[in-house]
């Protein structure tokens, strides 16, 4: 995505689409009146046309409220449709990004998730906060607190575990029915700084590349097993390996609107990688979301801030960075086959970045090996996924995806999004069992590469 229009808009908006900063320190962005005059302006663009019905459930929420209007136009809807819109938006970005004809540089204006995430700050600025989302969405003080006691949190979370997730459900609204990401006693940076990852002097990138990995949130406390599999495979090709996780990328925090919190993790991450990149390190994001925040969010939010579009330039997906590596460098060779085949989830906020399905070029590395690609969403979107509230629709969104990955009959599933994966892989368990057939396994693209190598 462009970060200016260059020129005046083409007839059919034909320019590259760019987005306008987050103008998220000015009051005027926070007042709630101009806000709700926008998403009726915006809204009535959407209703004229409506090529984004099928994208998830927010546009046939906002369809159906003016078609059942006293007027059948958007004077009919009110604000409590709009809040009804935006409980069921995920900041996907895929409406911006593959739908909307109308985007900058076109006249109309329309960015649906910006203006979603606008609309959540405004609301959050008067007062309206979701307590229980809020605290999910402090990933670095859970994942510390469930880290000693991890065993035990794992059981008192297990969807198994039916008269506690019941207690859970009626305490915290969290779904009992919805699988929780589970937490681990060694966190990747202690697996890492214990076994560190030597570059292989055979390897192609030997003295020639240095990866500093952002081991994210999720995978840090949630997946480690990602960032070990990450490091192992840049190390056999030979690059220096550093995992670097100062904290939070703050992706929960944006879908809540609370954006100096947003802000301000840019800056002390942005700060903390200056280092790194000063000594010619490139930056590794380990999931698609983080990834997402860390080259288009945060420069948005700061486009002033040098360090943070130093970040953004420097970074790239695990498996964006290991397709540009194979077409510059090479690979080394030695992949197996994996048996089964592979069906890539391209998770929506991989899609967003604009880069094309690299993880799916990246496991069509490995020889004698079927990889089938699935674009649809998942229906998972962080917390959104999980509440009583929105879980339903999460289900709804995602059983079709689950459907066309059950139908490709691959052992494995793999997303960019590790959440999307464990979402459709507790989907695919009901597809698949009515007719005895076990669910595919789970993992990250990257995990299937070093499998492929030997190194797991």
């Amino acid at each position: 995505m462009s970060d200016s229009p260059k020129g005046p808009p083409r007839e059919g908006s034909l320019d590259a689409p760019f987005r306008r900063p987050i103008e998220w320190r000015d009051d005027d962005y926070y007042d709630l009146a101009k806000v709700h005059a926008e998403l009726q302006r915006q809204f009535d663009v959407c209703h004229t046309c409506r090529r984004c019905f099928n994208l998830c459930d927010s546009f046939p929420r906002l369809f159906d409220a003016i078609d059942e209007s006293a007027t059948g136009e958007v004077d009919g809807i009110g604000t409590k449709d709009h809040d009804h819109v935006d409980e069921a938006c995920t900041l996907c970005d895929m409406c911006f990004l593959t739908k909307c004809p109308y985007v900058p540089p076109h006249p109309f204006d329309i960015d649906i998730p910006h203006l979603i995430l606008r609309y959540r700050a405004a609301k959050r600025r008067a007062g309206d906060r979701q307590f229980v989302r809020e605290q999910l969405g402090k990933t670095d003080r859970n994942g510390r607190l469930a880290k000693p006691v991890a065993p035990v949190a794992n059981w008192a979370t297990a969807r198994s575990n039916t008269p506690l997730r019941k207690l859970l459900q009626a305490i915290a609204k969290i779904d009992a029915e919805a699988e929780l990401p589970r937490y681990h006693s060694k966190t990747a940076e202690d697996r890492l700084k214990r076994d560190p990852m030597r570059p292989n002097p055979a390897g192609p990138a030997f003295g020639q590349r240095k990866v500093a990995l952002y081991a994210t949130c999720y995978v840090d406390y949630n997946a480690p097993d990602t960032a070990v599999a990450a490091a192992k495979v840049l190390a056999h090709q030979g690059c220096e390996v550093e995992l670097v996780y100062p904290e939070c990328c703050g992706m929960p925090e944006l879908e809540a609107g609370n954006l100096g919190d947003v802000a301000g993790r840019a800056e002390r991450v942005a700060k903390a990688f200056a280092p790194y990149l000063e000594q010619g390190y490139e930056v590794v994001a380990l999931t698609a979301s983080c990834g997402l925040m860390l080259k288009f969010e945060w420069p948005l939010m700061l486009p002033e801030n040098t360090a943070v579009l130093a970040l953004s330039r420097a970074t790239r997906d695990v498996s964006e960075y290991v397709v540009e590596l194979n077409r510059t460098i090479g690979i080394l060779p030695g992949l197996q086959p994996v048996p089964g085949g592979v069906t890539l989830h391209h998770a929506c906020h991989a899609r967003a970045q604009n880069m094309g399905a690299k993880s799916a070029e990246m496991l069509r590395l490995i020889p004698d090996t079927v990889v089938e690609l699935v674009e649809r969403c998942s229906g998972h979107g962080g917390t959104f996924g999980v509440m009583k509230e929105t879980f339903p629709v999460a289900v709804k969104v995602g059983r079709p995806t689950a459907r066309q990955v059950a139908a490709k009959g691959s052992e494995t599933l793999c997303s960019d999004c590790p959440l999307a994966c464990k979402h459709l892989g507790q989907l695919l368990s009901a597809e698949t069992s009515p007719d005895g057939k076990a669910a595919p396994r789970q993992a990250h693209p990257i995990e299937i590469l070093a499998q492929a190598y030997g190194l797991m």
